[in-house]
């Protein structure tokens, strides 16, 4: 039995989960940035780079900086409610995204704390106590972990034996394409 179609699958699907991880994430800081009057100069989404996003000025930085995290669990979450709820029969696809969300913000975040670097260090310039930072960090890593319980089988793991869906693997080599060079094409770096 030929392993191609697993390979494909989890070979493109996790770094489009970090791509669309990425943007989410950053999706948050601007919508924090516009519901709070701040004006974005930059979002860096580059494929090859890590995801940034510029606001200046930004009166509310502390709020700036947790929209990001908060918006990139929520939106994947909703994402997941609303594939459910249509009964997408790909919809273990966006379930494991969201669990990658979850895991991915939750580790910045709580992890990041203790070194003070990315939006952890800015959480805490900005007043945000440590012990916030733990909590979000511990119940997104959590509640990923929760969201992938079960989804092995969907990428050809356990007793599935390699099998997977063809077309879940054609639909994440696509969208992994089509991200990398809608990126390459709209970032300046």
């Amino acid at each position: 039995m030929s392993r191609f179609p697993q390979v494909l699958l989890i070979g493109t699907f996790l770094p489009l989960c970090w791509l669309g991880m990425m943007a989410v994430h950053e999706l948050g800081h601007v919508v924090g940035a516009v519901v709070t009057g701040g004006t974005v100069e930059r979002v860096v989404l580059h494929p090859l780079t890590i995801s940034r996003t510029d606001v200046s000025p930004n009166p509310r930085p502390l709020f700036v900086v947790w929209a990001g995290p908060t918006v990139g669990v929520l939106l994947p979450l909703a994402l997941l409610t609303v594939a459910r709820a249509a009964r997408w029969n790909k919809s273990y696809l966006i379930q494991f995204f969201a669990g990658f969300c979850f895991i991915a913000n939750g580790t910045y975040i709580g992890v990041g704390s203790f070194g003070r670097i990315g939006d952890a260090g800015d959480m805490l310039r900005h007043g945000s106590p440590i012990w916030t930072l733990w909590a979000f960090g511990l119940v997104a890593f959590l509640l990923g972990l929760y969201f992938w319980n079960g989804l092995g089988p969907h990428f050809g793991l356990g007793k599935a034996a390699g099998k997977v869906d063809h077309g879940g693997a054609y639909v994440s080599c696509g969208l992994l394409l089509l991200t990398v060079i809608l990126g390459l094409l709209l970032s300046t770096r």
